[in-house]
């Protein structure tokens, strides 16, 4: 079954054509992953799968509803979004900005479940001893995964993350990717946005590549992780090796 369903969506700023002809399905309780270059779309993309930006042309479905009639709550529960920056000027407590992941379930009187859900979903992402700090002083990194505490808090059935590895140093990069494999095996249907092509084919389930405002597609799913179709996507040469059975590709040098 299909979790999430994008029906020949087309999107333009002004004149400028971004999205076009977009049909797409992200299968329930996956790991999905969107790559392709800068400008291609992709954020575009999720704006518009997250509601921020207004469709144009074509339809989105979350489990066969359209996204246009999931409002407030009801999107809230089936949907979770993690844009690609965010920044807050007020010095809350990571545990209060974590809990605003509850706000359209409790308003602004959080319940003992409320806090018990946001100490669980920094727990998941080892962070709890981060719980009494200031939001403003944290690192970047540190914040990014506060942004997913917050969105696990929330516990919507989908999770869209735009770029969730930004500003992650490598141990944590590989921690998240790992956690978020391992929630999508326990009920969740998660897709990134991801710039790195092989930490996408370690950790995700599924790929989908964005070249000139469209989907591309390999005719055989396998070959996603081939240097020569990566080479089409990103208009630059791509090399292979393999560490026992897993595929790294890389940039050939020019």
């Amino acid at each position: 079954m299909s979790k999430i369903t994008l029906q020949n969506i087309h999107f333009a700023y002004q004149q400028k054509t971004v999205l076009k002809n977009i049909h797409l399905e992200f299968r329930s309780n996956r790991f999905s992953v969107l790559l392709g270059r800068n400008g291609s779309g992709k954020s575009t993309l999720f704006n518009l799968m997250a509601g921020i930006y207004p469709l144009q042309t074509g339809k989105i479905y979350f489990d066969g509803q359209s996204l246009s009639a999931l409002k407030g709550k009801v999107r809230a529960e089936q949907l979770g979004f993690l844009a690609q920056s965010h920044r807050s000027i007020f010095n809350f407590s990571v545990l209060d900005v974590v809990m605003t992941g509850r706000a359209a379930f409790s308003g602004y009187a959080p319940s003992k479940q409320d806090r018990q859900l946001a100490n669980d979903a920094l727990k998941t992402l080892d962070i709890q001893h981060l719980v009494d700090r200031d939001y403003t002083t944290l690192s970047g990194g540190e914040k990014q995964l506060i942004m997913i505490a917050r969105i696990l808090t929330q516990n919507p059935k989908v999770i869209l993350l735009d770029e969730p590895t930004n500003h992650l140093d490598v141990y944590y990069q590989a921690f998240l990717m790992q956690k978020l494999h391992e929630l999508s095996k326990q009920g969740y249907t998660i897709v990134a946005i991801m710039h790195d092509p092989n930490l996408a084919f370690l950790y995700a389930d599924d790929f989908y590549f964005i070249k000139n405002q469209q989907i591309i597609q390999p005719k055989d799913p396998s070959l996603a992780t081939d240097a020569e179709f990566l080479a089409s996507i990103y208009d630059l040469p791509f090399q292979q090796a393999f560490i026992g059975e897993q595929k790294i590709v890389m940039p050939r040098k020019l």
